[in-house]
């Protein structure tokens, strides 16, 4: 609805019908307009230099009221823009002789303030006033509790003056980032600053308040600088003490923004007993295509005093390195790095991870790899880098390059116009796979000092696997396969026995030939296999009518193996020397023994030789899956709906025989065994069997050996050597909600159809809502109270359980019983407990432990607990005991712009440490 009043006559644009808004019209100084006409005769008009010069466009909800004095009122959701001026409130008051502009927020009916004045101009970020007034010419205004946020801050301040260059002056200010305006948790209280939206906040005095609680940290004055982008600048340094390297300052340095899509971050340690750190981390991204960061980090860490016998100077290194690939980028080749490659003594030195649990990692692995697969071609080559570390005794193992050169499996044979049926050459189908490898395994400070033909071990390995598979009387799988493999290096060796007759001594001399040498052996075997199915039905008479059927299958598999012996002199790639011994019998009685030693030329090499003996193996297999056919009485929409019950998933034995050696022909036999519960639980068992009796060592009379002494020749079962497995389940909140949910599926099953889908699941409506037609969401509400009318408190809780177990000999000697001539068995076992409890939104715990039964104790165990303060986080951590005991307790702001804002303190065996770093 429209009012309008005065003296003169003042045109608006009439709004549609059903609306009460008005847009797009321009605002007339109706004071010039009447003075216009009343004296005509003036050759110049008298003008206000304050006077509007530009339209402005303005809308508003409720009504627009215009008086004859010039000016104008907007009522309900205003929205005005004048120039790159916008101003969004509930009342806002217009005088157009003076471009004043008054703006605030409004009562409802309930006696909330809704509408605040939102003011914004030109690219500045917007703010937000209780009370506004503006001058649309000067640019001036005078702003009352005015909220305006910069980056991830907000500026809060009960009195502001804006001036005509867009800054604000405030009194009575707050600084912080969080998000409630009205009751912010914590906030510098400025007592008056200047800002530039958009570049820099200055202020003078200023001290911290926590929760409404003022906190005696005061600063005389401060310097906030904003960037929407990316730029550098200084990072300010922590102050730390330490009790073995005395005072520090940490975490300082510069950052460098180079681009949107790479930066460099330089960060350097200094402590006042000398030792001194420097870290270069940068982050790169090409978008679409890969992204990755390197880190490097030395450090020089001096503790004790000179002169006494705690002193020591430790230089340290570590370099980090990930990239990553979208593999969008190409599909045909792929790079990937995971490096973290430090010296030894990195995290023993490193007082940032001295306690760290990460530094019982006795272990680390990088690797840099890359692939190439070439379309329309079998071929495909690969390379990496590979470098683990063991940090206990500074041992490492470094392959450079590691090349792989690969051919898919292809069938050379086969004709590419074929016709008629397929001929059996051409089911013939081979494949190809080649390695070069070069390797050293040293000592660290060894390893820029080792020698490439002496230290380092390299070579290349060809293998090229033949099949091929044939149906033999429909339905047996006959194949025949055939495997070469040859080995190619750059040294071999050389045995011999040095004998002393004088000491009656002798030695082991190995020389070392270098230059180029091949070796290789194959194979060759043939297996048929089949499957047999059985079925039986139960007398109904016994069993009952329920079960309708049980079915059998069984998969036998039988092949044989045969290898050559390459330890015949024919081959040349085995040899042998004389060696000469005293031997000492029990009754102290010296003999000179003089026997022959054999011995692969390649046994040490990078892919060593073939092995010792001949082979000619009869293998055997036999699986078996019992599964029953049930009546499902689930259903009751079929009467002859069945369900399968799975009662044996699988279980097999199987068994090798050579008959090429003299003794020991029988393998152990192995089983496995799968049962099935449900369909997302199962158990893996897996046993092994020993045909053979054990005995006394001819030697010495008291080692236990393995004789060829079958065990049934003896009226005895193979001798079962043990098993193992491991169960671990999850018990949470849901898992009850879970049960419920079914159970009432199952009591809802008898609903009337016109409840039910077709599929006998619940429509979309509720059950109540088509029974009584209750209101859904109101259902919803109730199903969310208790008995007593209460909301239901929800508590999301996780409980992981993990049990290991394993039953079998002890191999100790300690443990084996001379009586029965057999190895005791012993149980190992041990549980792990993991969970996460939500108390509330805001409050987090959880843990994890585990405990050895043999043990009898406690492994790594750890807690920590969470406290999400709105803007602020409450963290604790804690390993109550085991070697590595520590305690860390940190609170801090969320925002990263005041990262460093927070008070930390970490407990250990060497330090004790308390950050309070503000800015």
């Amino acid at each position: 609805m429209f009012c309008l009043f005065g003296a003169f006559p003042i045109s608006a644009q009439q709004a549609k019908p059903n609306s009460i808004s008005t847009q797009n019209t321009q605002l007339v100084d109706s004071q010039k307009v009447a003075l216009d006409k009343k004296d005509s005769t003036n050759t110049q008009s008298k003008t206000n230099p304050n006077q509007i010069d530009s339209e402005i466009s303005y809308t508003a909800n409720d009504s627009i009221v215009f008086f004859g004095n010039g000016t104008g009122l907007l009522y309900g959701k205003s929205d005005i823009t004048y120039k790159k001026i916008n101003l969004k409130a509930d009342y806002v008051r217009v005088k157009m002789d003076s471009s004043m502009i008054f703006a605030k927020g409004r009562l409802d009916s309930l006696g909330v303030l809704q509408g605040n004045p939102e003011f914004s101009e030109g690219e500045n970020e917007p703010y937000s006033a209780k009370e506004l007034t503006y001058n649309l010419k000067t640019k001036k205004g005078f702003i009352r509790q005015a909220v305006t946020q910069q980056g991830e801050a907000y500026i809060l301040s009960d009195k502001t003056k804006k001036t005509e260059n867009d800054e604000l002056c405030l009194s009575d200010g707050k600084y912080t980032t969080c998000d409630d305006h009205e009751h912010p948790h914590f906030y510098l209280s400025l007592s008056n600053a200047k800002v530039k939206p958009g570049s820099y906040i200055a202020t003078g005095p200023a001290h911290m308040v926590l929760l409404d609680i003022p906190l005696p940290l005061y600063i005389p004055f401060g310097y906030f600088p904003f960037n929407s982008k990316y730029s550098s600048g200084i990072e300010t340094p922590n102050l730390e003490t330490d009790n073995t390297r005395g005072y520090g300052l940490t975490n300082g340095g510069y950052y460098f923004a180079i681009s949107d899509y790479m930066d460099l971050d330089i960060r350097g340690d200094v402590y006042t007993r000398g030792t001194w750190g420097l870290n270069i981390t940068s982050t790169y991204l090409k978008r679409y295509k890969y992204t990755g960061n390197v880190g490097i980090s030395y450090r020089e860490d001096v503790t004790g005093e000179p002169d006494l016998d705690n002193y020591s100077k430790v230089k340290n290194l570590n370099i980090r390195w990930s990239h990553s690939q979208n593999p969008k980028v190409n599909p045909f080749r792929t790079l990937s790095a995971s490096v973290n490659f430090s010296t030894s003594g990195y995290n023993r030195s490193n007082i940032n991870s001295y306690y760290s649990p990460i530094n019982a990692e006795n272990t680390k692995s990088s690797s840099v790899s890359f692939s190439q697969r070439f379309p329309n071609n079998p071929f495909s080559i690969s390379g990496s880098m590979l470098i683990n570390q063991q940090t206990r005794d500074s041992m490492i193992s470094l392959t450079l390059p590691n090349l792989s050169i690969s051919m898919s499996r292809i069938f050379p044979f086969k004709r590419k116009n074929a016709i008629g049926n397929e001929r059996w050459y051409e089911k013939i189908s081979m494949s190809y796979s080649g390695t070069l490898s070069n390797s050293i395994n040293t000592k660290e400070y060894k390893l820029l000092h080792s020698s490439f033909s002496k230290d380092w071990r390299n070579g290349m390995q060809h293998s090229i696997p033949i099949s091929a598979s044939f149906n033999i009387l429909k339905y047996i799988t006959f194949t025949t396969s055939a495997n070469y493999n040859e080995r190619w290096s750059l040294s071999s060796f050389k045995k011999s026995w040095n004998w002393n007759e004088r000491t009656k001594q002798g030695k082991e001399v190995i020389d070392t030939l270098y230059g180029f040498y091949r070796n290789y052996n194959f194979n060759l075997g043939v297996s048929a296999n089949t499957t047999l199915y059985g079925f039986y039905t139960p007398i109904p008479a016994i069993f009952g009518d329920k079960i309708q059927k049980i079915r059998h299958v069984i998969t036998p598999s039988i092949g044989f193996g045969y290898n050559p012996d390459f330890s015949d002199p024919f081959w040349g790639f085995w040899d042998s020397y004389v060696r000469t011994r005293q031997v000492t019998d029990a009754e102290g009685n010296t003999t000179i023994v003089v026997d022959q030693v054999h011995y692969s030329k390649y046994q040490g090499t990078m892919y060593g030789g073939p092995g010792q003996g001949k082979s000619g193996s009869i293998n055997f297999s036999l699986g078996n899956n019992l599964e029953m056919k049930v009546k499902n009485p689930k259903d009751t929409t079929n009467v002859n709906a069945t369900k399968i019950i799975s009662l044996i998933d699988n279980f097999s034995v199987s068994g090798s025989y050579n008959m090429a050696t003299d003794s020991m022909n029988w393998s152990n036999f192995g089983t496995t065994l799968r049962l099935k519960f449900g369909k997302s639980y199962s158990v893996n068992l897996s046993a092994s069997f020993d045909p053979y009796m054990w005995g006394l060592s001819k030697s010495d009379g008291k080692t236990p050996v393995r004789i060829n002494e079958l065990r049934w020749n003896h009226g005895k079962f193979p001798r079962f050597l043990g098993t193992g497995t491991s169960f671990s389940y999850t018990l949470s909140n849901q898992t009850f909600k879970k049960k419920t949910s079914k159970k009432n599926e199952n009591d809802n099953a008898n609903l009337p159809n016109n409840v039910n889908g077709e599929d006998g699941n619940f429509k979309d409506e509720n059950v109540n809502d088509v029974l009584q037609g209750n209101d859904k969401t109101q259902a919803n509400k109730e199903m969310e109270k208790d008995a007593d009318g209460y909301d239901k408190i929800n508590i999301p809780w996780s409980l992981s359980l993990n049990y290991t177990v394993r039953y079998g000999d002890n191999t100790s000697l300690a443990a084996f019983d001379y009586k029965k001539m057999e190895y005791k068995r012993k149980l190992t076992h041990n549980i792990g407990v993991s969970g996460n409890l939500q108390l509330t939104p805001g409050w987090q715990i959880n843990g994890t432990t585990s405990y050895d039964f043999n043990a009898k104790q406690f492994s790594y165990t750890m807690f920590n607990i969470t406290r999400n303060l709105h803007c602020w986080t409450l963290t604790g951590s804690m390993v109550p005991f085991g070697p590595y005991k520590t305690y860390s307790f940190r609170i801090g702001v969320n925002s990263s712009m005041l990262q460093d804002l927070k008070y930390e303190k970490q407990g250990n065996r060497g330090s004790s440490q308390n950050n309070i770093v503000w800015y």
